[in-house]
């Protein structure tokens, strides 16, 4: 156990927030193995004030972002998905060992990311628009789209990355920030695969903070997550009942899940 917490960065007491450095003054959460219940590592959980902080951080960096050509976008997804291959053993074992799934269920989670990382790479490059015919002489029409905004991710206990990578992949190469708010059962997951987002953007020269973390209750960040109006698009896993408030909350500001 040890030496996967090591590969991947995790210590005994890791900061639960990240806009490209770590922040988390929080209380303290445990994260306790389902195999033994034992603690396998503590984060210092985000503030309110904390997350507006990082809030704004992820918006910032998506102006910047958005800027910048799609293809480019998509060799930064490419080089996580190379990383997500290498760390597949271990984040794998590290899904296993906070979540309780087998030891090939939580490697299959990781080939799942791998999977959606290489379908992004070529949507980079497909990013296309509809070209029309104009009623009006000497002019055509087109659709271009653009990028929304920062995206909100809600991933529940039972897919504590893959649902991750599903969103911020296909976020990334349109141009989109990410703030992800991962369950508290499994905290360290979402701390390892950000840990690896983050060397990835160093390498490439992309913010980080594209990739953007909040590890806190969900009736402190979480409700300030989907009631922000900087947030436009929240996208959540979990229960029916979760389902239905998110929905409410976002759907009155005009927001999209």
């Amino acid at each position: 156990m040890h030496d996967v917490l090591k590969s991947l960065g995790i210590e005994s007491v890791n900061p639960g927030g990240f806009c490209g450095e770590w922040i988390g003054s929080g209380s303290k959460l445990d994260s306790i193995s389902p195999i033994n219940g034992k603690v396998v590592a503590s984060v210092n959980q985000v503030t309110e004030e904390e997350y507006g902080r990082i809030a704004a951080r992820a918006h910032e960096t998506f102006l910047t972002w958005r800027r910048t050509p799609a293809p480019i976008r998509g060799e930064t997804v490419r080089q996580l998905g190379l990383a997500l291959r290498e760390k597949k053993a271990d984040l794998g074992a590290l899904v296993t060992l906070e979540m309780g799934k087998i030891r090939a269920e939580g490697e299959g989670e990781v080939q799942e990311m791998v999977d959606i990382c290489d379908f992004a790479v070529g949507l980079s490059r497909q990013l296309y628009g509809l070209s029309m015919h104009s009623e009006r002489p000497g002019h055509r029409m087109y659709e271009q789209w653009h990028p929304l905004g920062v995206v909100g991710v809600i991933s529940a206990f039972n897919f504590p990355v893959a649902v991750w990578a599903w969103n911020s992949a296909l976020a990334a190469v349109c141009g989109d920030a990410t703030l992800w708010k991962p369950s508290s059962q499994t905290p360290l997951t979402a701390i390892a695969c950000t840990k690896i987002a983050e060397q990835v953007c160093r390498q490439t020269g992309a913010d980080p903070a594209i990739f953007s973390l909040i590890v806190g209750k969900g009736s402190t960040v979480g409700e300030k997550l989907i009631g922000d109006r900087c947030v436009p698009l929240i996208s959540a896993t979990g229960s029916c009942r979760m389902g239905y408030h998110v929905g409410a909350v976002v759907g009155e500001r005009l927001g999209r899940t």
